[in-house]
């Protein structure tokens, strides 16, 4: 189904996009308030882990599958459902008031977000030819990082008249107007969902507001509150006549939706989801979870990645064996695998950039979060930016040139940033060199898409989509995790040499240090992508007038 305004479309899906990006940095400023919301003391931030590595957890872990069920289906249908589960997480995080349900939110926010990239993507490959697609998906790319940009500012808006639950309460009537204007410029509903399942799901949601906000006009009432009573001397809320029946709702609305959907989901092959998400999830615990001032991998991470490894092989063993594989044959194969490993680079040097440039600002520049935040907005900007300059100018050029000349100002940036110590920050170079970094970053978003599915074949858009934000977010995860691990030796092996151990000066230059080869690893990465992408071809396939 074509939609009669396809740039209408890719607009709304584009903002969706936005809002889930932004979503992903803005519990880093209402990280306290959803704490507080549960119970939890700054001292106790160890226990919030979960929070971030839940939504991490089911961006990544589920993306394989849903973009798969974005080439069995109608996309807008994929598009709307990736919402309707955003709205759903948004609403659970906003009501929790104790921390499983808070990660089930996070879980749940996480499994529609992620899945609005390669819904959106495969709609931009649905809509436009090859020779045009690279505008289109610098947009994509552009709004994407847009939202990195936008989360902390909306969010800081929020917290200065609210508290962090009117955050995600903005998601979901967000989410909502978005799902309208979907079906609006869409050309309506994909298909005309049965009645039965939509029935049970507002009742379950109905059932599930009442159990988790527990009004007190109700829950007070000696005769109204009784459902509201805990069970045995369980103080949750879920735990709950009201609550258990609100998970039965829950439940029996899945369990109508899947049996409504049961042979595309069948032909998406739910075992290859189940073993390579499980693989792809354990590899996001065991690194996302982890302390990087003590360890590389997370607590559980030593018997998570054998059991990875162990999901991995069984997933490659059904790959070859099933009719109908998650991964279809013929998808990684030609530039579609270089623009994977350049993917994965992108990820590296970006998250070495987001995490370690507000450090460096601490260390040397200022002692205010708010005004360290700032100096990576210099960065953030930047993105965007060469993410429409990059898809703007596939028009003319190739991939491979693009991402190469992106990636190879990226590392040459990085490395002028392994230089810096006290005093950089404030001068005015800094601010072209972390542009310069984030126009790199920005230029190799289009390109590494546009290889992706013009290698891949038409009926698999969304899967070549899917595995693209995989492996960059995987980059993220685990280069964050390694390149931590690599700083903080350089910083013990300095402060070991240190003659006088109680200097303070002497500690903070060591700690510049540990930054610095973070820096110098993020370039090697950054160099490594700008080699792979020449695989990706350095002359552009389709040219237009």
């Amino acid at each position: 189904m074509r939609s009669p305004a396809p740039r209408a479309l890719l607009a709304t899906a584009s903002v969706a996009v936005a809002l889930a990006a932004a979503d992903t940095y803005v519990v880093v400023l209402a990280l306290t308030d959803m704490m507080a919301g549960v119970g939890l003391g700054i001292d106790n931030l160890q226990r919030a882990t979960p929070i971030i590595s839940g939504f991490l957890l089911g961006y990544i872990a589920v993306l394989p599958l849903i973009g798969r069920l974005a080439d069995l289906t109608e996309r807008q249908r994929v598009l709307l459902a990736c919402l309707a589960i955003f709205v759903v997480g948004s609403a659970v995080t906003a009501l929790a008031v104790e921390l499983p349900v808070l990660v089930a939110g996070r879980v749940i926010q996480g499994v529609g977000g992620g899945g609005l990239v390669p819904a959106t993507l495969a709609i931009v490959a649905q809509l436009w030819d090859r020779e045009r697609r690279g505008t289109p998906l610098g947009v994509v790319g552009a709004v994407q990082e847009l939202g990195s940009v936008l989360g902390p500012v909306l969010g800081a808006a929020v917290l200065a008249v609210a508290d962090g639950r009117a955050i995600f309460w903005l998601n979901a009537v967000l989410g909502v107007l978005l799902a309208a204007a979907v079906v609006a410029v869409g050309g309506g509903m994909p298909s005309r969902p049965r009645a039965l399942p939509v029935v049970v799901s507002l009742v379950a949601a109905l059932v599930g507001w009442l159990a988790l906000a527990a009004p007190e006009a109700l829950a007070t009432d000696l005769t109204l509150g009784v459902p509201f009573v805990p069970f045995g001397g369980s103080s949750s809320r879920v735990l709950t006549p009201i609550g258990v029946f609100a998970l039965l709702l829950v439940a029996l609305a899945v369990v109508l939706w899947v049996h409504g959907s049961w042979a595309v989901l069948r032909r998406a092959d739910l075992l290859g989801a189940l073993l390579l998400g499980g693989a792809l999830g354990c590899v996001v615990l065991t690194f996302a979870a982890s302390d990087p001032e003590k360890e590389v991998v997370g607590p559980l991470g030593f018997a998570l990645l054998p059991v990875a490894a162990v999901l991995a092989v069984l997933y490659l063993a059904h790959h070859r064996r099933a009719r109908h594989p998650l991964v279809p044959r013929g998808v990684v194969v030609g530039r579609t695998r270089w623009s994977l490993l350049v993917s994965l680079c992108v990820g590296v040097a970006l998250v070495a950039v987001i995490v370690d440039v507000p450090l460096l600002a601490r260390l040397v520049h200022t002692e205010s979060e708010t005004v360290a935040a700032f100096v990576l907005v210099r960065f953030l900007v930047a993105v965007p930016v060469g993410a429409l300059v990059g898809g703007w100018s596939l028009r003319r050029l190739g991939d491979g040139l693009v991402s190469g000349v992106g990636l190879a100002l990226t590392a040459v940036g990085l490395l002028v940033m392994s230089t810096w110590g006290r005093g950089s920050l404030a001068e005015w170079s800094s601010t072209v060199v972390l542009a310069a970094v984030g126009l790199g970053i920005g230029l190799a978003l289009a390109p590494v898409n546009n290889a992706a599915l013009a290698d891949s074949p038409e009926d698999a858009h969304g899967t070549a989509s899917a595995l693209v934000v995989v492996a960059r977010m995987i980059g993220m995860v685990v280069g964050l995790a390694l390149l931590t691990a690599i700083g903080l030796n350089q910083y013990y092996a300095a402060v070991a040499a240190l003659p006088d151990q109680t200097d303070s000066q002497a500690l903070l230059d060591a700690a510049v240090v540990q930054v610095e080869y973070v820096f110098r690893g993020a370039a090697v990465a950054a160099a490594v992508g700008a080699l792979a992408s020449l695989a990706l071809g350095l002359e552009g396939r389709h040219r237009t007038a």
